[in-house]
C-alpha cells in the first residue's frame, strides 16, 4: 500500500509539472504579459516554496483519497479529483480575480487548469492505490 501512494504521489507531480508547464509557458503566457508589472521574473521566483506547496498539496489528495474514499476505483478517484480540483481551482482562479486586476481569460484559465489538475490527480490515485 505504501509504495502505491509514493509512487501515485511521484506521478501525481509529473502530470502536474507537465500540466504547468504547458498551461503557464505556452497558453496562459500572452494573457500574463498583458500586465507584467503583476508577476516576479522567472529568476525572482522562490522555487523551494513553489515546491513545498506543491508537496503539501499532492500529500493533502493521497491522504484524503486514501483515508476517506471508499470503496477505491477509477471512477471514484475522477469524482474526487474533480470536485477538489474545482475547489482549488475556483480559488485560485476566481478567488484572485476578486482581488487582483487580471484578465478573467486568465481567472478561467487558473480555474480549468485547477480543474484539469484534480481529473489528473484523481484518475493517478484511482489506477494505483487499491481498495
Amino acid at each position: 500500500m505504501i509504495l502505491s501512494l509514493v509512487l501515485s504521489a511521484i506521478g501525481i507531480l509529473i502530470a502536474w509539472i507537465a500540466c504547468d508547464t504547458l498551461l503557464h509557458r505556452f497558453l496562459l503566457h500572452p494573457l500574463y504579459a498583458e500586465n507584467p508589472s503583476l508577476w516576479r521574473p522567472l529568476d525572482q521566483m522562490n522555487m523551494p516554496l513553489v515546491y513545498a506547496v506543491t508537496w503539501v498539496l499532492i500529500a493533502v489528495f493521497v491522504l484524503t483519497y486514501w483515508l476517506l474514499i471508499s470503496p477505491k476505483s477509477l471512477g471514484a478517484g475522477l469524482l474526487f479529483g474533480g470536485l477538489l480540483g474545482c475547489a482549488l481551482g475556483v480559488g485560485s482562479g476566481f478567488g484572485t480575480y476578486i482581488h487582483m486586476p487580471v484578465p478573467r481569460g486568465l481567472a478561467w484559465g487558473w480555474f480549468l487548469g485547477g480543474w484539469l489538475k484534480g481529473l489528473l490527480a484523481g484518475a493517478i490515485l484511482g489506477l494505483l492505490v487499491a481498495g
